[in-house]
């Protein structure tokens, strides 16, 4: 499948495991995956794979991507993390959505939503986010949110006030991140948060592994 080959691309960070019968090629399962984090709809995306003469619903592929349960790497060291705190809406409500950043690489190092934002959520956040990845050395970047500044310091973790610099390139993964959850009314209708947030997780391994 020459085609098929030439529009998947690299893979691996796809698992497939959870997949018992084989009703579809894996590698139009992965490209599926692929074209769905990359920014199309599910129904473009459907659309696409009716191309190579399948046909699988918008459910199915959506199946695909939670149930692949993808999670950023682990073990990390970088030498700066930029942090950011943004509101993202789901049907009526509102919530609070956690990223890390390392500016060097514009990997995602870590992400989670939140349905409220408070110093004790944010000092949860960052003992996660220590315990992925080796941060004894790193300086944490921020851009005046108050509840990063004060589980910071609570957590004996370096930080410094930096609105450009080295978070400019970061800025732009933040930026990418925010236009994307713009489209989950559309998404993800009456779906729980916990959804949200794992495609989130899916989208950060797809943009570290493309990057």
């Amino acid at each position: 499948m020459p085609k098929i080959d030439r529009l998947s691309g690299c893979s691996d960070w796809i698992d497939l495991c959870f997949v018992e019968r084989e009703r579809t090629p894996r590698q139009l399962m992965e490209l599926g995956i692929r074209l769905h984090l990359a920014g199309l709809s599910l129904s473009n995306t459907v659309r696409e794979l009716e191309k190579f003469g399948v046909e699988r619903s918008r459910k199915a592929v959506y199946d695909w991507v939670h149930k692949c349960d993808l999670q950023p790497a682990v073990d990390e060291e970088p030498n700066h993390v930029a942090l950011d705190e943004t509101v993202i809406q789901l049907d009526d409500h509102r919530y609070w959505l956690y990223t890390a950043v390392d500016p060097e690489t514009n990997n995602i190092l870590h992400i989670r939503l939140y349905s409220t934002t408070t110093t004790a959520l944010t000092e949860r956040f960052l003992r996660e986010l220590t315990e992925k990845h080796d941060l004894d050395d790193a300086v944490f970047l921020v851009d005046g949110a108050k509840n990063f500044q004060t589980a910071l310091r609570r957590s004996g973790l370096r930080f410094q006030y930096e609105k450009h610099g080295n978070r400019n390139s970061s800025e732009r993964v933040f930026r990418e991140i925010k236009r994307r959850t713009s489209s989950f009314s559309n998404c993800f209708s009456h779906a729980q948060p916990s959804t949200a947030e794992s495609w989130l997780q899916a989208f950060a391994v797809w943009h570290n592994a493309t990057n």
